[in-house]
Order: C-alpha cells, then sequence, then structure tokens
C-alpha cells in the first residue's frame, strides 16, 4: 500500500519535516508499506525547508536583525531564478522570548529581501510574526525592488477593521487591549502613509493584515498574494503523489476548531476525500469531535498527548511519541511485517 505523510509543523516542537520523518520512522517500525513524504507549509514556520527538502536549489544564509534587533541568522532559498523568503526566520515569535507587539519590527525581512534582489522573483512566506509594524521596518531596509513579489500566505484579513491585523493577530502576539487600540491607530496612520508614497489604498485589501501588516507593505510594493498553502502543494506534486496514494495521513500540533477553518489539514483531507481516499490526522492533541472531523473529511484523528498520558509529556519527546503513535494507527490500518 502506497500511505502519504503529508503533515504541517507542530507549532514550536517539530518542524513539518520532522513531523513527516517521525511518522514515517513509526509506521516502518511496523507496516511493509511505501511511504510518499510531502512535509506541507502554508508560507509560515518551515517554508523554506519545505521547499528545499522537495525542489532542492542553493540555501544562502544571512544574518539579519531580528524582531527586536538582536542579530539572527535567517536562511532564503534560490531555485531557477526565484528567491524564496521566509519571513518568520527574521522575525518570527520563536525567535525571543520576550513579547513586545509594539516595538516588534521587520527589518530583517528587509535586509533578506534585499540580500535575494539578485533573482527575478521573489517569494515570500508570511505567517508566525511577533510583529506589528505594518511592514514599517521592511520598508526601511529593503529598499528599491525591481523583482516580481509574490506574497505566501494564506491570511486574508486586510490590514485594518475588526478583522484586521491588530485586532485578530496582535493579542497573539502578547499585545493588551490597550496596545491593541494603540497598534490600530498606528496602522490607520501606516495605510494613510503607504497610499501618498505608492497611491495604493491597502487599508482593506486581502492579506494586507498577514504578518502583523507586512502584507500591506508588500501589497503597496505591488506583490501578488498568492495562498501560501496552494503554492506549497503545487512546488512539491502533492497532487500527483495524492493520485498515487491509497491512505493519507496528515497532522499538526493542535487539531482543533480552527483546524475546520481552513487549515493545511482539513485542506489535504478534502482534498483526499475528493478521491475517496481515507484521511488520518495524527496530532499533538486532538479536541475537535468526531462528526466534526467526519464532515472535514477526516476518516479519524489520533493525539499523541493521550497516547503519552500528557500534553506535557508528549511535548517534552514530540518526535519519539509522535512515531509511536504512528506505529499505533499503523497497526490498525495496515499490514503488518512479515
Amino acid at each position: 500500500m502506497r500511505v502519504l505523510i503529508a503533515p504541517d509543523c507542530f507549532g514550536n516542537t517539530l518542524t513539518a519535516t520532522e513531523a513527516a520523518e517521525a511518522i514515517a520512522a513509526g509506521w516502518r517500525a511496523v507496516a511493509a508499506d511505501e511511504l510518499l513524504l510531502r512535509p506541507l507549509s502554508d508560507g509560515g514556520p518551515g517554508f523554506v525547508q519545505v521547499l528545499h527538502g522537495t525542489l532542492g536549489g542553493t540555501l544562502h544564509t544571512e544574518t539579519v536583525a531580528g524582531p527586536l534587533g538582536d542579530p539572527v541568522d535567517a536562511v532564503w532559498l534560490e531555485h531557477e531564478d526565484t528567491a524564496y523568503v521566509e519571513s518568520a526566520q527574521a522575525c518570527g515569535l520563536h525567535l525571543t522570548q520576550e513579547r513586545d507587539p509594539l516595538n516588534a519590527n521587520t527589518r530583517g525581512v528587509g535586509e533578506l529581501v534585499s540580500a535575494a534582489k539578485g533573482c527575478s522573483r521573489i517569494v515570500i512566506g508570511l505567517g508566525g510574526s511577533a510583529t506589528s509594524d505594518g511592514g514599517a521596518g521592511f520598508l526601511e531596509t529593503v529598499g528599491e525592488v525591481t523583482a516580481e513579489l509574490v506574497i505566501a500566505s494564506d491570511v486574508t484579513n486586510p490590514f485594518l477593521g475588526p478583522h484586521g491585523a491588530a485586532a485578530v493577530f496582535a493579542p497573539q502576539k502578547g499585545a493588551t487591549p490597550a496596545q491593541v487600540a494603540e497598534l490600530a491607530a498606528r496602522h490607520g496612520e501606516q495605510a494613510d502613509r503607504l497610499q501618498r508614497r505608492y497611491g495604493i489604498d491597502v487599508g482593506y485589501l486581502p492579506g494586507g493584515g498577514a504578518a502583523g501588516g507586512l502584507g500591506a507593505a508588500l501589497l503597496a510594493l505591488g506583490a501578488r498574494l498568492e495562498s501560501g498553502a496552494g503554492l506549497v502543494a503545487r512546488l512539491i506534486g502533492l497532487a500527483d503523489a495524492m493520485d498515487a496514494a491509497q491512505l493519507v495521513l496528515t497532522g499538526e500540533g493542535s487539531f482543533d476548531w480552527q483546524s475546520l477553518r481552513g487549515k493545511l489539514v482539513t485542506s489535504v483531507a478534502g482534498q483526499a476525500a475528493e478521491r475517496g481516499l481515507p484521511c488520518l490526522v495524527l496530532a499533538g492533541q486532538v479536541s475537535v469531535g468526531r462528526r466534526e472531523a467526519a464532515a472535514a473529511g477526516v476518516e479519524d484523528a489520533y493525539s499523541a498527548a493521550e497516547l503519552a498520558g500528557s500534553a506535557t509529556e508528549s511535548m517534552a519527546r514530540p518526535a519519539h511519541w509522535l512515531a509511536e503513535l504512528s506505529s499505533t494507527v499503523a497497526g490498525q490500518w495496515t499490514r503488518p511485517h512479515r
């Protein structure tokens, strides 16, 4: 049997590639199946690693400013005259223990894009940022960009308003209600500056709210918004792999109500359902009911935390428990080694 393994990252514990490898290791320990590994990303953390794993190409390491100014090493991928930049490598929430949404900035992303200007096309993955600066730091450091710009993100929230960057995402980055209000005011001023400078009203364009408003700055520069998950799926050949599979495994850190609102695992499940394939979710934690999961195309969902006895234990050794979970599931769904 051919088994497609196509997980997202598991929060800050496992990258998508690490998760796919752990699932594969656990499965191989029990079953004699052909495994197709296609780790996924929607443009957030792991974007470059996932693409490099399939496309190859040249990785370039740059030392850039982190979200609070400390230097960090960030990697971008060059493949066939296209640069793939992961904004989270320069301004990601995982880069700092301190939550400072009023001061965290995107200067490092501008430095990364500047390093990639020799390519004719630059694809910038947005997601997982610690920043809410509306791309102000990015514009300070990036200078003139003549390459074609593409935003890879599944966030379609606008820059401004009740569904905008401040209202929706700033609290996830540690902003208090008072700070959310201050950021919303700053964003309104930034939208005015962008319109005066570039002639584009980005306030309510889809995707402007991504990465704390970095999306708005990129849109002002003429960038085109594309689904990050769709772009990655196309580049790694997910459809062909799924056409060849008989069972699909996907996963993420927490399979919860947010998963049912267009996240990667439900996209994979939906594509599997279209082909009449069973799709299983292997997650750190599961809080979605069986009926809701089935409606999203998920045959069954399994929790590493439940197997480990607690979420604390499963997160302490995430690869181990994900592999153990995979072995358990493999014993139920496929033929054992002879």
